[in-house]
C-alpha cells in the first residue's frame, strides 16, 4: 500500500491524497524560553483511502477541502523549483558533519534555534554532544530545509519517519502551520510531473506561500492562519 501513497496538487484546488495515508495533528512543543524542542503527537483524524486537503486556507472544514477555493478564485499556481533539494542548498562545512541549507523551503518551525543554532553547531560537531544535538535539530526540521550530512560517508542523516501527513499546529505563535508530508510520499504537480521524493516536506495550506506547493512560513504573518484544531 505504501508504494501507492501520493499527494497530487489539483489545479487551483486541494491536495488530493490517495493510498490511505494516515493523518494526524503534530504540535510544535516549546521549552520555558519559547524555543521549539520537540514534536508532540495530537489527535489522529479519521480518513478514507482518498481524501482532499484544503490548500487555499479558507475551507470551513479544515484541514479538509469544502470547495471554497472555487468561490474565492484561489490562485494555486506552483512556483517552486523542481531541482533536487541538495542542488538548492548552501553547504556549510564542519569537522565531522556538513549542513545542507535550502533556505527557500523554510517553514518557520524554529527547531534550528536552540543550543546556539545549527549553523554554529556544525562547526563543533567533533564534540559528541554537539553532534547529537545537531543531528536531532536538523532532523526535526519538518520542511527538510536543513539536512545533516556525515562527512565520513557523504550520506545525509535522516530521521526514520513512516509515511503519513502531519497537520502542524504552532501554539507558541498562536497559528496553524503547514501540512507535513513524511516518509517519502510522492508529490505530483498539476502538470502530472513528480517533485523529488523526500523524507520531509511541508506543503502550504494557508494559501499565501510564494513557493507553492511548499510552505514558505507565510502562515506565521498577520493575520494569523488558524484552522481551529488546537
Amino acid at each position: 500500500m505504501s508504494s501507492q501513497r501520493k499527494i497530487t496538487v489539483s489545479n487551483n484546488g486541494p491536495y488530493l491524497v490517495s493510498g490511505s495515508v494516515p493523518l494526524a495533528v503534530q504540535i510544535i512543543g516549546v521549552n520555558s524560553a519559547g524555543e521549539s524542542i520537540l514534536w508532540v503527537d495530537g489527535d489522529t483524524l479519521p480518513t478514507s483511502a482518498e481524501y482532499a486537503l484544503c490548500r487555499c486556507g479558507a475551507s470551513n472544514t479544515k484541514p479538509f477541502c469544502d470547495g471554497t477555493h472555487a468561490k474565492i478564485g484561489f490562485d494555486g499556481t506552483e512556483s517552486a523549483s523542481r531541482k533536487p533539494v541538495i542542488e538548492q542548498a548552501e553547504l556549510l562545512d564542519g569537522p565531522t558533519m556538513q549542513l545542507a541549507d535550502a533556505e527557500g523551503l523554510c517553514a518557520f518551525a524554529r527547531f534550528c534555534d536552540p543550543n546556539g543554532r545549527v549553523w554554529n553547531q556544525v562547526e563543533h560537531t567533533d564534540d559528541p554532544k554537539v553532534r547529537a544535538q545537531f543531528i536531532r535539530q536538523t532532523g526535526d526540521c519538518p520542511a527538510g530545509r536543513l539536512i545533516a550530512v556525515d562527512k565520513g560517508t557523504g550520506q545525509p542523516i535522516e530521521p526514520a519517519l513512516s509515511q503519513s501527513i502531519g497537520i502542524v499546529e504552532d501554539p507558541a505563535l498562536e497559528c496553524s502551520g503547514p501540512l507535513w508530508a513524511r516518509g517519502g510520499i510522492q508529490l505530483i504537480g498539476v502538470d502530472g510531473q513528480a517533485y523529488e521524493t523526500r523524507n520531509r516536506m511541508t506543503l502550504c495550506r494557508c494559501g499565501r506561500s510564494e513557493n507553492k506547493p511548499f510552505c514558505d512560513g507565510a502562515h506565521a504573518a498577520d493575520p494569523k492562519f488558524n484552522d481551529g484544531l488546537k
